[in-house]
């Protein structure tokens, strides 16, 4: 077989430069693209702005547009969701993170956390009740996992759910919840079995204004500075008996949702990725030190094929995961592997940006040292590097090394 004479090859695309988009249908690009559109208009000009002052205005505002463009819970069907592949729905991913971390945060605990666990684990009533406003942006939703003292171990949680009759009361805290004070419903995991055994975690559906719950702002980031970072505090919130989730018993309804969330994040992380690399090719073309484009000298020409060849490699990796989802055959431990290696690789390529916006690198007049900081929290939450390497040695060997 011959080879294909080049002057019939497509021109190298350095925005793609292997031809990714080759894998894209029309309807993919379509929603990439209009993300990508809203993402430039609506958030680039002013995140810098929230990111130094540690805050989001206009949550509510930007929520409801995002619930308009089909974003939020938008791989789910029914309930007002769009009903998108899981490959559209990590090309959104992608495109808000290059944006910023914390706006992709927003929709992934929306939609990934807050709303599939009420569309998995939920009755019909919960779905009804909660999933239309939520998928508009109309609610805001949290997801209460993770306690001061029980981050990595959830099996560990000291929330307590304690029936009183026909009703259920909730006392404990949890830690680091995205959306928490901003949101209209939160679903909060507690432990219901005295002996405190996985078996006895349950799932609940509890309205943000009821009597005991409390939602106090993180303040003080240093990281995913414009996104909202609460506590959750329940103080005897009694709720119904059908506000909890009848289809998550033990840990696997929260571990479900963390999988879910976790590969909205090897997207994601992409997207921050991106958007570095982005910025320290342009800026390569145009500093100029000793007298030509520092884009011209090989040091820099280096960091720059290595930073593309992880990129796109991290790229490919989600389109991989992504049709693995759509086709139902999309393991945990392939989960691992992705949020693992691209977040990690991600970070590289912002430090190697760093390097060569030099002084200019640490300046919120650029992206890089915003998104580096924001890869800092994402390397940490939906499981910690160790986590996850440890699920992988698992799977790889069969032996369990968590305890």
């Amino acid at each position: 077989m011959s080879a294909t004479p080049s002057s019939k090859l497509p021109p190298f695309d350095p925005r793609d430069p292997i031809g990714v988009d080759d894998l894209l249908g029309p309807d993919d690009l379509a929603i990439r693209d209009t993300v990508r559109a809203w993402s430039t208009d609506r958030v680039l000009p002013h995140i810098a702005e929230w990111y130094e002052k540690g805050e989001l205005p206009g949550i509510r505002e930007l929520s409801r547009e995002l619930g308009s463009l089909g974003a939020l819970g938008m791989s789910l069907d029914g309930y007002g969701c769009a009903g998108a592949t899981a490959v559209q729905y990590g090309l959104v991913c992608l495109e808000l993170e290059a944006a910023d971390s914390g706006i992709r945060s927003l929709v992934s605990v929306q939609g990934s956390l807050a709303m599939y666990a009420i569309h998995r684990f939920g009755t019909e009533e919960q779905k009804r009740r909660w999933l239309p406003g939520m998928a508009a942006g109309e609610i805001i939703g949290c997801f209460g996992l993770t306690e001061p003292d029980h981050g990595s171990d959830p099996a560990g949680m000291r929330t307590f759910a304690e029936r009183d009759g026909d009703d259920w009361v909730l006392t404990g805290r949890k830690m680091w919840i995205t959306n928490g004070s901003v949101a209209g419903v939160a679903v909060v995991w507690a432990q219901t079995d005295p002996a405190g055994t996985p078996g006895g975690i349950r799932g609940f559906v509890v309205p943000t204004d009821t009597a005991g719950f409390s939602a106090p702002e993180i303040k003080h980031k240093w990281s995913l500075r414009a996104s909202v970072t609460s506590e959750l505090v329940l103080d005897g919130v009694r709720l119904p008996a059908d506000a909890v989730l009848p289809g998550a018993v033990g840990l696997r309804g929260p571990l479900g949702c963390l999988s879910h969330a976790r590969y909205g994040i090897v997207w994601g992380a992409m997207g921050a990725a991106r958007a570095s690399f982005d910025a320290a090719v342009d800026y390569a073309r145009t500093r100029e030190q000793f007298g030509r484009p520092i884009g011209g000298f090989q040091l820099t020409q280096a960091k720059l094929a290595d930073m593309a060849l992880e990129l796109h490699k991290g790229i490919l990796l989600a389109h991989h995961l992504g049709r693995r989802m759509d086709a139902g055959t999309l393991r945990p431990e392939q989960v691992s592997f992705g949020k693992l290696n691209n977040v990690r690789e991600a970070i590289e390529i912002c430090r190697t940006a760093r390097t060569i916006l030099g002084a200019n690198g640490i300046s919120l007049e650029y992206p890089v040292m915003r998104h580096a900081t924001n890869l800092e929290s994402v390397l940490t939450y939906e499981g910690t590097v160790e986590m996850h390497q440890l699920v992988l040695g698992k799977a790889l060997t069969g032996l369990d090394a968590f305890r």
